[in-house]
């Protein structure tokens, strides 16, 4: 994967030529000073003032914190600088969206702090709702921090050019998303986009739904898209309706969902042209053991408890089983025999 597959994912590049498939949008360009307010440690809305004390000082009790915020000379008040601009077009843009608004900046959507919202959706109604989930998300710090991350030919990450997206608002269901990945210009694989819920309709209708999205892609997105490889997101909202998501690279930057990358990329199959009959491989979870964690609620927890729930650290796993005298140490038996 190299930077010019990334950048053609980039929602602004990709929107015009797409727009009359996808979610209607508007793109607002962020400026440097907006953009290091993104990058900064504090999460302070614009116009509203937090104190803070040096971090040297050591508080014993709740009570004694908030006396001491009353007290203490050393604390410092810190005040997010304004953004009218921005703020002016966020508004615009909601109205003109009817009200409501989905954001993501470039290529990615918050939707790890969507816990943090009133109704833990990233539905947005004002400019503070989209800067709370922004400085609120690792997606979005990913974007800021390790853009060109997987790359080949990464030079240094992304200095400008960041843009906020505002997506209208719209109620879907997760069960009809689908990620699609394309190999040489052929569809090869689909996968359930959530990934932590089982959804029986699905194999009830697997062969209309496979067939509606190889008929869309063959139709509105083959030979449209400028890179041969890539990944892009579906919905499915009714019989041979079908709406496009996104675009995302194929390789490592993009979750390969129910797939494992080297399963995708040693995938060999043969599919002609303008079939509409998909030939490739459909995944969706058929049962409560097959679910996985959602990558989207990890954030909310602890790093060990994540590590340990998705088996990235075997050591943490055997160190539980010790404590929960399930594994015996050298040379004793365990009381679980």
């Amino acid at each position: 994967m190299k930077r010019e597959h990334v950048l053609n994912c980039n929602f602004s590049v990709w929107y015009p030529k797409f727009k009359n498939i996808t979610i209607r949008s508007r793109v607002i360009p962020l400026s440097k000073e907006f953009v290091d307010y993104l990058k900064a440690d504090n999460v302070v809305l614009p116009g509203e003032p937090v104190a803070t004390r040096n971090s040297g000082d050591e508080i014993e009790s709740d009570s004694d914190e908030w006396q001491a915020l009353d007290e203490d000379p050393s604390e410092q008040t810190i005040i997010a600088p304004e953004f009218n601009e921005i703020d002016t077009g966020i508004k615009e843009a909601i109205l003109d969206l009817n009200g409501s608004a989905f954001p993501k900046l470039n290529w990615r959507a918050p939707l790890d702090a969507s816990w943090i919202s009133f109704d833990g959706s990233l539905k947005c109604d004002s400019p503070n709702d989209i800067y709370l989930l922004l400085k609120s998300s690792d997606n979005i710090s990913q974007v800021l921090f390790e853009t060109f991350k997987h790359c080949e030919d990464e030079e240094g990450e992304l200095q400008d050019g960041f843009e906020l997206v505002l997506r209208k608002w719209k109620d879907i269901n997760p069960g009809m998303e689908f990620r699609c990945f394309v190999k040489n210009h052929k569809l090869i694989a689909i996968s359930q986009r959530d990934i932590a819920s089982c959804y029986e309709f699905l194999a009830q209708n697997e062969e209309d739904i496979c067939n509606d999205i190889a008929k869309f892609f063959n139709k509105k997105i083959a030979y449209k898209f400028p890179d041969s490889s890539y990944t892009f997101d579906v919905y499915r909202y009714a019989s041979q309706k079908v709406l496009l998501i996104d675009f995302n690279p194929f390789g490592a930057q993009t979750a390969p969902l129910l797939f494992t990358w080297e399963e995708l990329t040693n995938l060999h199959l043969t599919i002609s042209d303008n079939d509409d009959e998909f030939k490739g491989v459909f995944k969706y979870v058929t049962g409560s053991a097959g679910v996985q964690p959602n990558p989207a609620h990890l954030s909310r927890m602890p790093t060990d408890i994540v590590d340990l729930a998705c088996g990235n650290d075997i050591n943490k796993l055997v160190d539980l089983l010790k404590v929960k005298d399930l594994i015996g140490q050298p040379g004793e038996e365990s009381d679980a025999e």
